[in-house]
């Protein structure tokens, strides 16, 4: 019976995705395209390498191209503007591959290995100097960037430990388990890897005039700020944030991003969102997606449908939109007018459950 290889599965699978993510008009940042690619390519070299020998030896060399892709994706999505002068050296990574291929292919099981360990290493390190703000990354997408490249992290040590294992099987004559151990994790960190790229959470904002990508470097090279109860000037800060929210009806955008706040303010985006947290207690993401909810409430109060509430309110996606209004308002859309209806006879009206929504904004919002 003819059976497809796993990695040939995987990577026919993810081809589709990203068929269908074009098709239906998604948009990426180029690393993160150039890494779902670059999966998709190393699936098809994992399938043929048994037939092709060529392609067992291009193999380390292919996979080479992940960890440095994941790595300036992961910034251009979250962290800063891609910039060649300093983006461009991790590319070197499939070069120095190929290099001990050539050389001493007996470092293999060494460089590969470690090149996934090292970069997995370095973006979870990341998402944790940068705390509870990723500037580049769209606060419509609440906390789902950073849930997804932890766990694209996770795949590139996955992917480590999977080459080390293999190493190892040889290592102790026990060669026969290698098939498994790639069908298994191997195509398993591919799949992840490739699929949590083409998420529509990691889409990256619109083009916009203000500032620029040093400014948006500049934001996201501010010094860490300890957390500590807020000083006077961080109360200050949220005040004139919320009243720019609301003056201007900022958090419509969709593409907001805590740069773009930070640009707008003059300040750099982690002392705005170190304030933010000291004086709410929740990340920037909450916080404007406390405005967007309350703005879709007024919205649902005033007779629009759910869908129409949730794209006027910002939001993109009505899974984000679900999730958000519930942790907002403490449950659905649906459940929330039910409410409201059972309410409206009451002497205090629907406006006694409003109260539940976190973060007000000034009613100039509404109106």
């Amino acid at each position: 019976m003819f059976a497809l290889p796993i990695s040939l599965v995987v990577s026919l699978a993810l081809a589709y995705m990203l068929l269908h993510r074009i098709l239906r008009g998604g948009r990426w940042a180029w690393p993160v395209l150039a890494l779902i690619l670059a999966c998709i390519l190393q699936g098809f070299v994992v399938a043929l390498e048994l037939r092709l020998p060529l392609l067992a030896a291009l193999r380390p060399v292919t996979a080479s191209f992940l960890p440095p892709l994941a790595f300036l994706a992961f910034g251009a999505t979250s962290l800063r503007p891609f910039r060649f002068d300093r983006d461009v050296p991790h590319l070197a990574a499939p070069l120095v591959t190929l290099a001990v291929t050539l050389a001493a292919p007996v470092l293999l099981d060494l460089v590969v290995p470690g090149l996934f360990l090292a970069y997995g290493i370095a973006i979870l390190r990341s998402l944790r100097r940068n705390g509870d703000g990723l500037p580049m990354a769209r606060l419509e997408a609440g906390d789902w960037p950073r849930w997804i490249w932890r766990a694209i992290a996770a795949a590139l040590l996955l992917s480590a430990v999977s080459d080390l294992a293999i190493a190892a099987a040889f290592l102790f004559g026990a060669g026969w388990l290698r098939p498994f151990i790639v069908s298994g994790t191997s195509s398993l960190a591919l799949l992840a890897i490739g699929g949590l790229s083409l998420s529509p959470e990691l889409a990256p904002p619109e083009p916009n005039e203000e500032g620029g990508p040093r400014a948006a470097v500049a934001a996201a090279d501010a010094t860490r700020l300890e957390r500590e109860p807020p000083s006077p000037d961080e109360i200050a800060l949220v005040a004139r944030l919320d009243a720019l929210l609301a003056d201007h009806a900022l958090f419509l955008d969709p593409d907001l991003t805590l740069a773009r706040l930070a640009r707008r303010l003059g300040v750099p985006a982690k002392a705005l969102s170190a304030a933010i947290n000291r004086v709410t207690g929740d990340n920037v993401s909450r916080h404007v997606n406390g405005h967007r909810i309350r703005r879709a409430c007024h919205l649902l109060g005033a007779g629009h449908g759910v869908t129409a509430a949730m794209l006027e309110s910002g939001f993109n996606t009505k899974s984000n939109f679900n999730r958000e209004f519930a942790r907002v308002t403490g449950a659905s859309p649906s459940a929330w007018l039910a409410l409201r209806r059972t309410m409206a006879a009451d002497e205090a009206g629907p406006a006694t459950f409003l109260p539940l929504i976190r973060h007000e904004a000034p009613a100039k919002e509404e109106t």
